[in-house]
C-alpha cells in the first residue's frame, strides 16, 4: 500500500516541500532512498523503538520509503515523525483521510516523545504557501510556527497525540500567536541605557551617526576607556525593526536553532559578539551541512568584534565581501546556499599590544615593529569598508564622579528614527536601499551633491590625508547622514568637516605605524 506524507527540508533560510512516500508490500526489508544523510538513515532505529514502547506495530513487510524530490539532499532528524506516520498509515493502523492535509515534522525519541527541530518558522511559511490544512510539529516549536497567519499549528509532545489528531478524537486546539501584539509589546524594552556611560560625548555622537545611517564603526582606545560599554548600548539607540525585518531575522535564528522553546517573534535587533578565537567558518557560515554564521545571525542588527586585531587575519578578510554585498553565498559541489548578511559592523581595538599608546598618563612599552604587526592584522581594504573611525579617550575622575546625567537611549533613538524616516522616503523607489550606508554610486551622485566650499574642503582633506576612492565615498555617505540628523536637505561644509574627522586611522598619526 502506498501513502504520501508531507514534510519540509531547509535550503538556506527558506524551506522546500518534501513528500515522504511509504510503500509496503509482502517481503521483509527496510529501504530508505532519496539522498538521506546519516541522521535520516538512523530514523529506522528510533522509529522501531518508539513503536515498541507505545504498543504500535512495526509491520513485518518490505517497506520502501522515498523522500521526493530525490535529487535534493535530506538532512536533519525532523523526518522521523512523517516517516513513522507514513508507516502506520500504509500498514492500516491510521485512517488515510486527513494525512494529506497536514505537514508533519518532528524528531522521535525512543519512548515516542517528540523533540524540537530547527527551522520551524520557514517550514510553517512553506506549509501555508502550499495550502495545507495544518502543521503538526513539536510543542516546543509551536509558538514559533504560530507566527504564520492562516495556518493551524498543532504542538504535540509524543507520537500518540499525533495519532489522535489524525483520527480526530479528542479534538485538539491549535496554538494561537498574535504576531502584531507580540511585536508591539516587545518594542523598545532594554535592560541597559546610553545614559549609563559617563562622558564620551564624541564617541556617543559617532555611534548616533552610525545608528542613523547604518554605518560601520571602529572604536580605538586604551583598555578601560568604555569601548565595550558603549558597544553593548548601541542596540538601544538603533531604530526598531519593522515587522518584515523581525520575521526575516526570526527565520534565520530559527534555521540556526537559536530560538528558545517559548520564544516567538524576535523584535530586538540582534547583537552578536563572537570571541576572537572564532573560526572564519563560524563567522561567515558554512560547514559540512551549511549553517548561518555570525554575520547572518547579525542580519538587521549588529556584529561586535571586540579586540579586532586579535582575530585571525583570514577571519577578518572574509568579512570584506559580505560588507559590500550584504549577503554570503556558500557553494558546495551539489548546491549553493545564500544567507542574508545586512549588518552593522561595530569593532573595538586597543591602539597597540599593551594598549597605552594613546593613553594620556600611562607609557607605551611597544616598539614600532610590534605596533606595526598589531595593526597589520587589519588590511587597508577592510578599514576602507568601515565608515567611521573614532578615538575613545579614558574618562577622567571628574566625569566619572559627576552627578550629571547624560541623554538616555530613548532621546537619542528618537533622533535616529527621524533621520531614518528621511532616508526611507528618499530611497523608497530604490530597490534594496534603506539607509545611507547602502546607497549605490548613482544614488550618491544624486543625493550627496556638494557646494563649492564643501567640495574644496573635501579635496584638501583627500590630498593631505591621502584617502582612497572608497574612503571618499564613505565620507560622502557619513556626511549625508549628519545632514539628515540636522534636518538639512543638502550637505554643507560643516557636515563634510565632521565626516572627515571620523577617519582617524587615515591620519598621519596612525599611518606612521599602519
Amino acid at each position: 500500500m502506498l501513502v504520501k506524507v508531507f514534510c519540509c527540508t531547509l535550503t538556506g533560510i527558506d524551506a522546500k516541500l518534501i513528500t515522504v512516500e511509504v510503500n509496503i508490500v509482502p517481503g521483509l526489508s527496510f529501504s530508505l532512498v532519496g539522498l538521506p544523510d546519516n541522521t535520516v538513515k538512523e530514523s529506522q532505529q528510533r522509529i522501531i523503538a518508539a513503536f515498541h514502547n507505545n504498543k504500535l506495530s512495526m509491520p513485518g513487510a518490505r517497506i520502501t520509503i522515498n523522500l521526493s524530490p530525490a535529487d535534493i539532499r535530506k538532512e536533519g532528524s525532523h523526518y522521523d515523525l512523517p516517516i513513522a506516520i507514513g508507516i502506520l498509515a500504509a500498514s492500516n493502523q491510521l485512517p488515510l483521510d486527513e494525512i494529506g492535509n497536514y505537514l508533519i515534522l518532528g524528531e522521535l525519541s525512543l519512548d515516542g516523545s517528540i523533540q524540537p527541530i530547527k527551522g520551524a518558522l520557514p517550514m510553517a511559511i512553506e506549509a501555508r504557501n502550499n495550502g495545507v490544512k495544518g502543521l503538526i510539529l513539536p510543542k516546543q516549536n509551536a509558538q514559533e510556527a504560530a507566527i504564520v497567519d492562516n495556518l493551524k499549528v498543532f504542538g504535540v509532545d509524543n507520537i500518540m497525540e499525533v495519532i489522535d489528531i489524525l483520527r480526530g478524537e479528542p479534538p485538539f486546539e491549535p496554538a494561537v500567536f498574535n504576531t502584531r501584539e507580540d511585536y508591539f509589546d516587545k518594542l523598545g524594552k532594554f535592560d541597559i541605557d546610553f545614559m549609563d556611560v559617563k562622558g564620551q560625548s564624541l564617541a556617543k555622537r559617532a555611534m548616533e551617526i552610525a545608528a542613523a545611517g547604518g554605518h560601520n564603526i571602529l572604536m580605538i582606545g586604551p583598555p578601560g576607556s568604555g569601548k565595550s560599554m558603549l558597544a553593548k548600548r548601541m542596540p538601544t539607540i538603533m531604530p526598531p525593526m519593522t515587522l518584515h525585518e523581525a520575521l526575516e531575522t526570526t527565520k534565520i535564528h530559527s534555521v540556526a536553532g537559536k530560538i528558545g522553546a517559548t520564544a516567538g517573534l524576535l523584535t530586538s535587533r540582534p547583537f552578536r559578539s563572537p570571541h576572537h578565537i572564532t573560526s572564519d567558518v563560524a563567522i561567515v557560515g558554512g560547514g559540512t551541512n551549511p549553517q548561518p554564521g555570525e554575520i547572518s545571525l547579525s542580519h538587521n542588527g549588529i556584529l561586535f568584534l571586540d579586540e579586532m586585531p586579535e582575530f585571525n587575519r583570514r577571519t577578518l578578510e572574509v568579512l570584506r565581501q559580505p560588507l559590500e554585498e550584504r549577503r554570503i553565498t556558500i557553494a558546495r559541489s551539489r548546491y549553493t546556499v545564500e544567507y542574508p548578511a545586512n549588518f552593522v559592523l561595530l569593532a573595538a581595538m586597543n591602539p597597540c599590544p599593551c594598549g597605552n599608546m594613546s593613553h594620556p598618563t600611562k607609557e607605551c612599552t611597544c616598539s614600532p615593529a610590534m605596533v606595526n604587526r598589531y595593526l597589520g592584522k587589519m588590511s587597508s581594504p577592510l578599514l576602507d569598508r568601515i565608515d567611521i573611525h573614532i578615538e575613545v579617550a579614558p574618562v577622567d575622575i571628574d566625569a566619572m564622579s559627576s552627578k550629571r546625567v547624560g541623554e538616555n537611549s530613548e532621546t537619542v533613538r528618537n533622533r535616529v528614527i527621524a533621520a531614518r524616516e528621511i532616508q526611507n522616503q528618499r530611497y523608497e523607489t530604490a530597490d534594496g536601499v534603506h539607509c545611507n550606508a547602502m546607497i549605490t554610486p548613482a544614488l550618491s551622485e544624486k543625493y550627496c551633491r556638494l557646494d563649492e566650499e564643501s567640495l574644496a574642503l573635501l579635496k584638501k582633506a583627500m590630498q593631505s590625508i591621502g584617502l582612497s576612492a572608497r574612503a571618499y565615498d564613505r565620507i560622502l555617505k557619513v556626511a549625508r547622514t549628519i545632514a539628515d540628523l540636522d534636518g538639512a536637505p543638502e550637505i554643507n561644509e560643516m557636515h563634510i568637516a565632521e565626516a572627515v574627522s571620523y577617519r582617524s586611522l587615515d591620519t598621519s598619526k596612525w599611518t606612521v605605524y599602519y
